[in-house]
Parts: structure tokens; sequence; C-alpha cells
């Protein structure tokens, strides 16, 4: 099929947030056509933040997570049932099952998976847990719920800080490991992240940065503690590892797409590359799986695990691959949020390569503030600590590449100029 060419048959592979919202874009643009749905759990799409949170401290039900669609039942959907290989030459996708699928365009949003902990035998330990999908985040509640004496948590990004502020809601002693020297310090930085950690800390979060896992202690097929490198063992009865996340991509090995672990890369528009660097008009991708050149960056190309940019970024491919005339390459400001126990953490754009940071807001004394980003004397990002009433105005500047630091008032900037700071990035 000419790649001009109006298409019959669409394939989404992946049934996670972004295959959901890019379906329901290409249904939106007019599609009548076969459009099947791939997705290798056996649920229908569902909301995975609430996962680290809400589902663990029992407000929500793991199965009351299904996202609201828009999708009617002219849409075939092929659930428990992962892709394996891509044939782009003939157009077909061969399934986990041996079933062969033909497509006449393509979308790719298998997202990510959680990153294994480094030994696979301790991996399968009864009393060791991961949190991607909703059955993760169900038994982990369950044993939770259980009121263990002592919970270690491996990773201290968004996901594993998630965790250690539900067990402090819950009331159960939380140690939380990482080897960077403080909380997030990979996505936000050194001085943020030891600000925030000070709040988990004062919590009762014990923190153990700068620390690393050597291996589990177990016994009868359950994890006991944590042996670290230093030798030190730290008892524990469940261990969460949250050492972030893998990107499914092994499924278009051999296919000719430009792909390996970090993603699959992609043009401008969002069509994906092939290993020669030219883009295939059949196929798009959307999503935490899409490598993709960011103008707001440079061109620098990156792959963003934002809720916020998988349904933006759906939206815009699944438009694309209906044939829509879209001059304006993709170029959503990226845009995060995490709840904390009671404590709000949003962003806008990405802290990478910053060079400065500056509290322009608030104070952290206060737990309450806005951090802002700068490279190379223009602003890169902003980072708001339950301060979100601020964020856009800051977001702003980071979408016109504002000079940083800024040197305009406002009413609750603090009363000393603000510091800045080298954000030390690991």
């Amino acid at each position: 099929m000419p790649a001009d060419a109006r298409p019959e048959r669409i394939v989404v592979v992946g049934a996670g947030l972004a295959g959901l919202r890019g379906a329901e874009a290409i249904r939106a643009a007019g599609f009548r056509g076969s459009l099947t749905i791939v997705g290798n759990e056996p649920h229908r799409p569902y909301d995975r933040p609430p996962l680290s949170k809400h589902v663990l401290t029992g407000q929500v039900a793991a199965d009351a997570s299904q996202l609201p669609s828009s999708l009617g039942d002219d849409v075939t959907w092929r659930l428990s049932i992962g892709a394996e290989t891509l044939d782009r030459e003939a157009r077909r996708l061969r399934l986990s099952n041996g079933e062969t699928l033909p497509y006449d365009r393509l979308l790719i949003a298998t997202g990510t998976r959680a990153r294994p902990w480094i030994h696979a035998d301790e991996a399968k330990l009864r009393n060791v847990f991961s949190i991607r999908s909703r059955d993760d985040a169900a038994s982990l509640r369950a044993t939770l719920a259980a009121k263990p004496k002592r919970v270690l948590v491996i990773g201290a990004g968004f996901i594993g800080c998630e965790v250690a502020a539900v067990c402090r809601e819950l009331d159960l002693p939380v140690c939380l490991i990482d080897s960077s020297p403080s909380p997030l310090a990979r996505a936000l930085g050194h001085t943020i992240g030891a600000y925030i950690g000070e709040i988990h800390r004062g919590r009762g979060v014990d923190l153990r940065m700068g620390s690393e896992v050597a291996h589990l202690e177990h016994a009868d097929g359950r994890a006991t503690g944590a042996r670290l490198k230093d030798g030190e063992v730290l008892s524990a009865d469940v261990v969460v590892v949250a050492l972030g996340a893998v990107r499914n991509t092994e499924w278009m090995t051999g296919s000719g797409l430009s792909a390996d672990s970090g993603g699959v890369d992609c043009d401008d528009h969002g069509h994906v590359l092939d290993e020669s660097g030219q883009p295939d008009r059949s196929i798009a991708a959307a999503g935490d799986v899409a490598r993709f050149p960011h103008p707001l960056y440079g061109g620098r190309r990156v792959a963003l695990e934002h809720w916020g940019h998988a349904v933006a970024q759906a939206e815009h491919a699944g438009r694309l691959l209906v044939g829509e005339d879209l001059p304006v390459p993709y170029a959503a400001l990226p845009n995060f949020w995490s709840i904390q126990g009671d404590m709000v953490v949003k962003s806008a754009g990405l802290t990478d390569g910053a060079d400065a940071v500056a509290i322009v807001q608030g104070d952290p004394a206060d737990r309450r503030f806005v951090a802002l980003y700068g490279r190379a004397g223009r602003c890169i990002a902003a980072v708001a600590v339950d301060s979100a009433r601020w964020l856009p105005a800051y977001a702003d500047k980071v979408a016109s590449g504002a000079p940083f630091p800024p040197i305009d008032t406002a009413t609750d900037r603090p009363l000393r100029e603000p510091e800045i700071r080298d954000p030390g990035f690991a």
C-alpha cells in the first residue's frame, strides 16, 4: 500500500494509556476500518499512577482503575497476547500465540516494564515485589495490609519515594535505599532531591542514600533482609524493587527499525525510523517507548515516561496514521506529577543537563516552593513542591526559553535573591 493511500486496517500494539488514546484519536479522525488493539495483559487499559499511591493505601481497588474510553464495539481487542516479531515488508505482526496480524498502519505503544532485581533467583522470592501492573499493586497492597514489621524499598526514584511515603501513611517502618546522594537525584538533581529527602526523613522514612545492595538475604523462599556492599545487613520482611523501567522493544529485533533498550526512534512528526534513519510512514510510535527529537532541547532525542505526554503524543500519532496533515512537529512541553504522602510534586520541562537551579517561589524550609532550572542562561525546567498554582507561569518561561535566572518579581518570591546552585545531577 502506498504511504499516502487511505488505510483499511490499523493495529495498535500496546493496550495502555498511549495505545488507548491513540486508538481513540484514530476513530475521532474519521477512520472506520478495522482497528485492533493488542496487549499482553488480560485487562483493558487502566490508569497506572494510582497503583503506587491510592491502590497501596487501600483507597482505590486495583480493579477500579480502568480508564474511561470513547471506543465502541467496532474495535477488536487481543488481550493476554504479546507481539513477538514485526515483518515490515509484508506488513505483518506475529503474535505470541503464533498468529499473524496484517496491518496497513501500525501504532507502537508498548511502553515499559519494571526493571527487575539484579539477581533473578532473589527476584522470585515470595515477599519481593515490583510495581508495574495492577496485579503487582494488588499483591503488594495485600502484603502491606497485613502490617509487616519492616519494609525495604530499593530505589529512590519517584515510584520508590511514593511507596516509602505510602508505608509511612500506613504507619509501617520503611527504609529507602539508593546509591545516589539523595532521593530523586537523577530526576531533579541533588539540591532539590535533598530538600525532598529531608521531608521524607521528617516523616519517619529511614533514608540510606549513597548505599548499594549487594544481594538479598533469604530463607525458606522469603527475603529476610539485604546485605549492603559495605557488609551491613538491613532486616526486612517485605522488599520493594523500584529501579526504574525497561522499554519494551525486543519484539522489534530484526524488523529493521532503529530501536534498542532506550526506545524506538521517531522523526519529529512521530513516524518511526529505520536503521538507515529514514521514516517508515506506515508506522508511528507514542508514549514511553517512543524516542523523539524535542525542539525545546536542541533536537535531543528523549523518551518520556509521563502521563500527559503519553496522551498528547498518542493523539498526535493517531491523527498522523489516519493521514491528517500535521505540519507542526510534535513538541508538547514535558510535564510530570507525583503524589508522595500529602506532598504533590509537579514539573514542567526536562531537568537533564541543567547547570544551575534557583528557588524562585516559597521556601524549602516551609516545604512549599518552586525551583527553576537553567542551562546556558536559559530556563529549561521548573519543579513545584506543594506550589502547583505557581507552576504555569514558570512553564511558560520554559516553553519560551526565557533567560535564566528570571528577574521579574512576584508576591511569593523569597525575600532574598534566590541562590543559584549546582543541581548535582547523577
